[in-house]
């Protein structure tokens, strides 16, 4: 009975609980909530597309396990990283960097160390054969030779006996001449057999000998060192994770870790496909680092992919974009996460209203303004951005206008905008527009002359 009479009194206290907020919210309530204004603003305007991304190293030198002696040795599935020094420790050209997993190589040392002894105790036992098989041989065609002598000394001394007789001794000393000459062909032949087994054998054990020196300068090459002066920074698998001690090195993707060069720091960030068609090469960004928000670095746009790809993590496509970092910073440092702000265009001393307060009727945009009682009033948009609208006729500064529905507002009539109006012109600062193109076009500059020393280099190697 206690326990029914306390549900009791919570459902009658729900009850006027849910009353009490259905009679503040009717529109002839005291407490009715007031409709939201805010002012029109003159000012800058700026459009943006604010993206999260990761510093990292412009240029880079990888930390690479031996790949093509992997694929070389018969290791096609790779081996684990076994240990690993720590991500941010500096290095010298020499210093110990990574250690790979032995284990499987040390079976296929096994392996091939076993066809090699086989090899080279099948080369002793042909060469032993082909010895005592020729010895016998020569034995065999030095007493056939003496057998054809006998039988000439034989037909010499049957010269005063009978016709036949001497008939006969001459039909033996062609049959013994006949026997010597087959016996040498099938000397030489035997000559050549031999030879043929040995060779094909030999070189069986010259590939054995090979992938033994593979396997053995392989397993010299499991230790990596650092191929120069530098920071180790661990990269990132496919899934985006960092590698690490246990991960997996394939013969085809080899690298290990890299020595960034950090006097040349860039962003890469990753663009939705909504916004991906604002991006051009060679816009401003303001770079924020999140270890420190009040500091503002400069940045440029360098590169815009022009095709899409599923990350990690995300539903949609995304477009990478490089950002490279013009501020000059020491304290930058790889993997750094920032905030990136990436103009796309910017105007001066211009109107502007918060989004909330524009309106839609067919195809007009219009405002409601409160000035002594209420105005409709039409207002011609420029352009929008994330929180604004840039309005350039039908509106000025400081007019108080509606965030929300401001109630009756039954007979108003909507006053037009000024069609004559002309669209403002997104302002380009000249001074910061040619530094970026002049930084634009050292760098174009600097990349067709480090392809076209590559292509020399690949001349000369042909050559």
């Amino acid at each position: 009975m206690k326990k029914f009479l306390q549900n009791r009194r919570l459902l009658v206290a729900a009850l006027l609980f849910l009353a009490l907020i259905i009679w503040f919210a009717l529109p002839g309530s005291d407490s009715a909530v007031q409709a939201l204004t805010a002012e029109s603003v003159k000012g800058p305007f700026n459009i943006t597309v604010v993206t999260t991304g990761e510093i990292r190293a412009k240029h880079q030198t990888d930390i690479d396990a031996p790949g093509p002696e992997m694929r070389e040795a018969g290791l096609w599935n790779g081996t684990k990283i076994q240990d690993l020094v720590p991500e941010g420790t500096v290095v010298k050209a020499g210093d110990f960097v990574a250690s790979l997993d032995k284990s499987a190589l040390m079976t296929r040392l096994q392996e091939v160390s076993l066809e090699f002894d086989k090899k080279e105790s099948e080369l002793k036992q042909a060469r032993l054969d082909t010895a005592i098989t020729l010895r016998d041989a020569r034995d065999e065609l030095l007493n056939l030779a003496s057998a054809v002598q006998e039988a000439r000394l034989e037909v010499e001394q049957s010269a005063y006996e009978a016709p036949a007789i001497q008939q006969q001794k001459q039909l033996a000393l062609e049959k013994a001449k006949r026997n010597l000459e087959q016996k040498k062909e099938n000397y030489t032949t035997k000559v050549e057999q031999s030879a043929t087994k040995v060779a094909i054998i030999y070189a069986d054990l010259q590939k054995a000998q090979n992938s033994l020196n593979r396997v053995t300068t392989l397993m010299q090459k499991m230790d990596i060192k650092a191929p120069e002066d530098g920071m180790v920074i661990y990269v990132r698998d496919w899934n985006g994770k960092k590698k690490g001690a246990g991960s997996n090195v394939s013969p085809w993707e080899t690298a290990v870790a890299t020595l960034p060069d950090l006097r040349e720091m860039q962003v890469v960030t990753y663009i939705n496909e909504v916004d991906i068609r604002k991006i051009k090469e060679g816009q401003p960004v303001e770079i924020t680092l999140d270890a420190e928000p009040d500091k503002k670095l400069e940045g440029v746009v360098i590169q815009v992919a022009n095709i899409g790809e599923q990350r990690p993590n995300q539903d949609s496509k995304v477009f990478e974009v490089l950002i490279d970092i013009l501020t000059k910073d020491e304290s930058l440092r790889p993997s750094m996460t920032t905030s990136n702000k990436i103009l796309i265009e910017s105007y001066k001393d211009v109107v502007s209203v918060p989004l909330e307060a524009i309106n839609a009727e067919k195809n007009v945009s219009y405002v409601w303004v409160k000035s002594g009682g209420l105005q409709k009033k039409e207002v011609k948009i420029a352009a929008v951005n994330d929180i604004s609208a840039l309005i350039y006729s039908g509106l000025s500064e400081k007019e108080e206008v509606f965030l929300s529905f401001p109630g009756d507002t039954a007979g108003e009539a909507l006053m037009r905008a000024d069609s004559t109006a002309v669209v403002p012109k997104p302002f380009v600062d000249e001074v910061l527009r040619k530094k970026l193109d002049d930084y634009l076009a050292a760098q174009k500059a600097s990349k067709r002359n480090e392809n076209a020393g590559m292509f020399n280099m690949i001349i000369e190697d042909e050559e």
